[in-house]
């Protein structure tokens, strides 16, 4: 079986999730620069376009060919706009596992972007590349991320304590760590019944998923 990720293109009728590109600097710096996404993530702040350059040229190719993960740019399927990222990281070939996460640009908030394209790459992870398990971590208090996990049919395993460092920025623009729990939550095969269903139901997206 595979150790490493194909270059794939997913799309649903709002989104087309792709690898990343150099034309997507201007927009993936912009989006990394969002106070969200310095409170819960580690992404360097300030984050400049260099960086931005880095992880698309060298960072995520890197990733990908050792077979460790996967970097995804979330695009809407209409304007093509970035609207996010989605990740794949410390992936486990012998356990067939992988650990996903999700950035959306703060522009984009609000539209169910972030259940809709953990959905579909789930569904592909356990659809095509035959994956057993996927793991979500979110922060104690990021309630919208564990939103995002409740809805797609992730299951809370339990708490890791004082496992994560989030950040706090200050009115002079500063930042410091603050310390909190990781909430684990894990996404089998058997957990995804009925959730692409429900997310419909809800307005989330219409269910229509193709990759290649």
């Amino acid at each position: 079986m595979s150790s490493t990720f194909p270059n794939i293109s997913i799309s649903t009728e709002r989104l087309v999730l792709r690898p990343l590109d150099e034309d997507d600097v201007p927009a993936l710096t912009e989006m990394m620069n969002d106070e969200q996404v310095g409170a819960w993530t580690d992404v360097p702040q300030p984050y400049s376009q260099d960086q931005a350059r880095a992880w698309i040229t060298e960072h995520a190719p890197a990733e990908r060919a050792s077979g460790r993960g996967l970097d995804l740019a979330v695009t809407e399927f209409l304007t093509q706009r970035l609207v996010g990222v989605v990740r794949l990281t410390r992936t486990n070939w012998h356990v067939r596992s992988t650990e996903l996460s999700y950035i959306i640009a703060p522009w984009a908030r609000g539209e169910g972007y972030a259940s809709e394209a953990a959905l579909v790459t789930a569904q592909w992870l356990f659809g095509d590349q035959k994956l057993e398990r996927v793991e979500l971590r979110t922060a104690a208090d990021n309630t919208a991320s564990q939103q995002v996990a409740q809805k797609i049919g992730c299951i809370s395993e339990g708490v890791l304590r004082n496992a994560c460092i989030a950040r706090v920025r200050a009115e002079d623009g500063t930042w410091s760590d603050v310390r909190t729990d990781y909430i684990v939550w894990s996404l089998l095969p058997e957990d995804l019944d009925g959730a692409g269903e429900q997310l419909a139901d809800s307005g989330g997206f219409t269910l229509f998923t193709d990759w290649n």
